[in-house]
This record gives C-alpha cells, sequence and structure tokens, in this order.
C-alpha cells in the first residue's frame, strides 16, 4: 500500500480505510501479474488506478526512466518521498526482473483452457481504459514482452499493453485479496489446530524402545534391477512406458507398489522412492502417463498439443494401472524370469498430484459429475488452482466410471487433487488403508482444500493424514532430465531432500504395515514418531482421525503458531551404488 499511497496520494486515505491489512501484500501482487500479461502495436502510455469515484494516473515513461536510469521526475514524486530507498531498489529490481520464458511458451498456455480462466480473472482487475475487461489485452502483451529482445519483464509489459492506458481497478482487486487472505488465515488455523492435536495424540504415547528401533527413512537390505518395458493396452490405443525394480534376495513373492507421477512429471520424478522400496523387498513399478507427463508439456510448448492435459486422462491413468497390473499378473505366470516372484493380490500404490487422484480412483472412489457441476460454478472465482484441471472432467460421458481394483490393498496419495472430482460421497467409499499427505504451502493443491478437508471424508478406519508444515506442491519431486520447467528454489520450497526422505520412510513403514502385515512398523505410522523426526525448516506432524467438527473448529478458532519441533540433525543416509544403465 506504501507504494500506491506514494503513486497516489489521493487514493491512500479511501484504500487505507479498506482491508488495511491486506492491501500490502496483495496490491504489489495485482499490480505485478495485472502489470505482467499484455501487448501493442503502440503501447501503453499510462496507468489509471481507480477506487471507486476516485482515479490517479502515472506516465509508463516515468516508470521507464526511474527503472532503466533511477531517476525520479515530477510525476513519481510522491512515490520518493514515502518510499524507503530499500523499497525503491527492490521496486527498481522488480521492474526489471526477467522470466526466462520463450514467447511460443507462454503463448501457448495462455490459449489452453486453464490459462483463459485466469486471464477472465485477471483481466476483471486489469482492464483497458475504456474500462473493458483486459483478457485479450493482458495476453497480447505478455506474448508480446515474451518475444521482445528485452524479455518478459514487468515494465515491458507495461509498455506492450496494446492500448492507450492500464486501468487498475482496486476494489475488485482487494475484493479478490480479502479472498485469498480469508484463505490463507482459515488454512493457518486449521494446520495450527492440526499440529497441535497432533502433538497432544505424540505426548500421550510411549516412545519406541531404542533397542527396537527401526529406521525405515534409510535404505533396506535387499539390492535390485530395474528393467524397462513397453506397454501397449489391450482396450484402448493406448501405449506407455514402465520401469520395473525387482528385489534381489528377497522373501517371495514380492509385493507389489505401483507409483503414478503426477502432471507435467515422469516415471523418473519418483525414481528415488521405487528404488528405496524395492530395497526393504518390494517390487516396483513405475509407469509414464503419456497424456499428462513431461512430454505433453513439451507438445504444449511446441504447439503439437493444445491442452495441459485432455480430459481424458481422468479416465486413462487408472486404466494404465489397471493394464500394468493385468500385465504383470501374466508376467509373473507365463515368463521364467519372473515365474513366482511377484504377488499380485497385495498391491500397494502412491502418486502424487494427479498421480495422488489416480490412486485414490483405484482404492475405490469414482468421478464425482454432481460435485464437479456444483463446483465448477465457482471456477472463475476460487484461489484453489487444482480445480481448474478437475474441472476439465465435465466434458467427459456421463458414465458411471469405477476404477476400484481389488489387487489394490493400500494407497498413499501425495498433494491429490479430488476435492471436486472425487467428492465427499465417492470418498467415503474407500474402505483400505489410506494415508494423504499435503504441504502447507502448497499453492497449486491447498492442502486445507485439496488434502484436509478430503481426509475428514475417508470412512476406512486405517487413515492418515500427513502434513509437511513449509512443504509445497513440489517438495517431494526429483528433478528428471525429462523436465520442461525446473521450478525456482523457492516454489521448491525447503529441504526437498527432507521432504523426500520422510516419503521414504512413511511409504515402507505403511506398505510393511498394511501390505506384509508387519506391526513392528506401526509404531512409524504415529504422531509420536513424526514430531521425533521433524525439523523445524519442514515441520512433520501426523493424524490418525479428524472430523469435520474438529475442522470446524479449527479452522474458525484463533490462530496459534505450533511448537517448534526438537532441533535434532537428520541422520545420514548412505547412498546406492549406481546403477548400470538399463537398454530401453
Amino acid at each position: 500500500m506504501k507504494v500506491m499511497k506514494c503513486l497516489f496520494p489521493s487514493l491512500s486515505t479511501a484504500a487505507l480505510r479498506t482491508r488495511r491489512s491486506i492491501a500490502p501484500k496483495y496490491l504489489g501482487l495485482f499490480a505485478f501479474t495485472a502489470v505482467c500479461t499484455a501487448a501493442p502495436a503502440l503501447g501503453a502510455q499510462r496507468i489509471y488506478v481507480t477506487y471507486g469515484p476516485l482515479e490517479e494516473s502515472v506516465p509508463i515513461e516515468s516508470l521507464a526512466l526511474f527503472a532503466k536510469e533511477g531517476k525520479i521526475d515530477s510525476n513519481l514524486d510522491g512515490f520518493a518521498q514515502y518510499a524507503k530507498k530499500t523499497q525503491l531498489a527492490e521496486i527498481r529490481s522488480g521492474l526489471q526482473a526477467k522470466a526466462e520464458i520463450s514467447h511460443v511458451t507462454i503463448a501457448q498456455f495462455l490459449y489452453t483452457p486453464q490459462g483463459e480462466v485466469l486471464l477472465e480473472r485477471l483481466g476483471r482487475v486489469i482492464q483497458t481504459k475504456a474500462r473493458q475487461p483486459g483478457f485479450y489485452a493482458i495476453r497480447a502483451a505478455l506474448i508480446l514482452a515474451a518475444s521482445d529482445p528485452e524479455g518478459l519483464t514487468i515494465l515491458n509489459v507495461l509498455q506492450k499493453f496494446p492500448t492507450y492506458g492500464i486501468r487498475i481497478d482496486i476494489a475488485r482487486g482487494l475484493a479478490i485479496a480479502n479472498e485469498l487472505t480469508s484463505l490463507i488465515n482459515r488454512s493457518n488455523r486449521t494446520i495450527a489446530g492440526i499440529a497441535q492435536l497432533s502433538e497432544a495424540e505424540a505426548a500421550s504415547e510411549p516412545a519406541i524402545p531404542p533397542a527396537e528401533l527401526l529406521q525405515p527413512q534409510l535404505p533396506g537390505p535387499y539390492t535390485w534391477k530395474k528393467s524397462s518395458v513397453t506397454l501397449t493396452s489391450p482396450n484402448r490405443d493406448r501405449t506407455f512406458d514402465m520401469d520395473i525394480y525387482l528385489p534381489q534376495g528377497s522373501p517371495r513373492p514380492a509385493p507389489v507398489v505401483v507409483i503414478s507421477h503426477g502432471l507435467g512429471s515422469d516415471r523418473l520424478s519418483f525414481e528415488y522412492l521405487a528404488k528405496h522400496l524395492a530395497s526393504y523387498g518390494f517390487a516396483v513399478a513405475v509407469p509414464e502417463h503419456p497424456g499428462s507427463n513431461a512430454q505433453q508439456i513439451q507438445d504444449l510448448v511446441t504447439g503439437r498439443a493444445n491442452e495441459v492435459a485432455e480430459p481424458a486422462e481422468f479416465i486413462n491413468r487408472p486404466l494404465d494401472i489397471k493394464d500394468l497390473l493385468d500385465y504383470l499378473t501374466k508376467l509373473s505366470t507365463t515368463d521364467p524370469a519372473y515365474r513366482g516372484l511377484l504377488d499380485l493380490q497385495r498391491v500397494g500404490i502412491i502418486g502424487q498430484s494427479f498421480g495422488g487422484y489416480t490412486a485414490l480412483t483405484l482404492a475405490g472412489a469414482g468421478i464425482n459429475f454432481a460435485q464437479l457441476d456444483k463446483d465448477c460454478q465457482l471456477e472463475n472465482k476460487t484461489w484453489n488452482l487444482s480445480l481448474l484441471l478437475q474441472c476439465r472432467a465435465r466434458s467427459l460421458d456421463r458414465n458411471q466410471y469405477n476404477f476400484r481394483d481389488p489387487r489394490v490393498k493400500a494407497a498413499i496419495a501425495i498433494n491429490p487433487i479430488v476435492s471436486s472430482i472425487l467428492g465427499e460421497t465417492n470418498l467415503s467409499k474407500i474402505q483400505i488403508p489410506v494415508m494423504v499427505v499435503g504441504g502447507s504451502a502448497d499453492t497449486v493443491a491447498p492442502a486445507l482444500l485439496e488434502q484436509i478437508q478430503p481426509f475428514t471424508w475417508l470412512t476406512s478406519p486405517n487413515k492418515y493424514l500427513v502434513l509437511m508444515n513449509n512443504g509445497t506442491h513440489f517438495s517431494t519431486i526429483e528433478d528428471s532430465p525429462q523436465t520442461v520447467f525446473l521450478p525456482p528454489p523457492e516454489v521448491i520450497g525447503p529441504e526437498p531432500a527432507l521432504a523426500r526422505r520422510y516419503v521414504n520412510g512413511l511409504s515402507v513403514a505403511f506398505m510393511e504395515t498394511y501390505l506384509n502385515n508387519k506391526s513392528n512398523f506401526r509404531p512409524y505410522l504415529e504422531p509420536n514418531y513424526a514430531l521425533s523426526i521433524s525439523r523445524n525448516t519442514l515441520g512433520l506432524r501426523i493424524l490418525r482421525s479428524l472430523t469435520p467438527q474438529q475442522l470446524q473448529q479449527f479452522s474458525s478458532a484463533p490462530a496459534r503458531t505450533p511448537a517448534p519441533a526438537p532441533a535434532l540433525a537428520p541422520p545420514p543416509v548412505p547412498s546406492q551404488p549406481p546403477l548400470p544403465p538399463v537398454p530401453r
């Protein structure tokens, strides 16, 4: 708000009276995002900021002079009076900060249904001088700026806006910011309440005796062999690759764990987890979902695809797993190299994001079209970005899709996107053991909406809610050579290696407990153990039960800061010897 006050003094009093607490964060955000989306033959000359009947403007050339030379002319005098030198430096740097993204990439995304929903919403706040929605102008400015030698900077986007003036509606911006603030506050209160409940349960549990202490986050005793195969579906026009990690010297037949990657990832994104589980005697199968993998994003960028993922992927992904299990069943009975090695009646599934959806459909939840129809009416108003993908399923044929597979006996869903596409009615049908993992800093699939609330809908007697405090949507994903976009460290979040170590340990304990019936691993799924290995930078909490009433109480209660976990150094993780390359 200081920036707005400096630039537009006569607006500041009225604006400050409305939501003083949310303005500082989000007015800058709206100006930034607004400014970061459009383009011109002539280019915009002025920015107009309106708040009800009040209006002020500033020439874009004044901003350009300030950004490029650090000079503040008479049009920005008010800014200089109120802003600190550090703030001036930050804003000058921000105006020139360049996003390394090609005009083809950004154009392809902005013409997808998801991109157009975001443009439509942004266009209500960032308008043309004639007060028309900024949808087309924002898209044009972003593409033109990205194709310009100066690149995609805030200043360049402003200069490429294809109308004389850019109008920013502060009242609408504040209303949107207020919605976001409300969601953030509810999420913070809920996460604090869950931490408090988990810590209370941990205090009532006995500690694991040191002599009996296992370390499931460390590699197990077995080596493994990796092989790869290309699978052709017998009932669909679909071919996909799969990696198999087969443990060596472990008890036979081995239970099978399938790992389903998320949107824009590939089967190498969770290779670390596949190797870890194989070292404990699990046979691990990792398919690549061709319509929602890294190659799909590459195809989008190069113009060979026009969607982030086709709606049919909501059907194809679960069917990929079914085809995979059928193939392994046949392999274990007909191929001498696999005969008697795989137990296809003890199958676990792990999935992340879109893969989390995949895992829960195989666990017993079907597509909920009624819930989608209800929730997707708010698609243009929600801060739940995952809904933009979920709502694409509405275009599917309205059949009763039943993907449940009786071979699947346990499921782990990491950052799943399920609130609308599966919904309460269908999630409540899952009766096998389920673990739901969320991150408090997940901005793609917000923990409150996509993991915490859906967890309360589960009726399975063996269910676990795992929360990583400061965890993001990308915390558990390992870099892959095939990845098109590598998120910057601040987007990935703190200590991704620790997040992956958490997932390794929890996955082993969960699958040993529910596929192998090893009760000595159950204590590693309890709040006490989670608290003992938790670190301040990336906290770990586990809950076995959370009712809708408790959730309502947490979300409406005053915020509480969770007590920090003991600052213990994590145990060193010895690396496995490198594997020789496997022919594809």
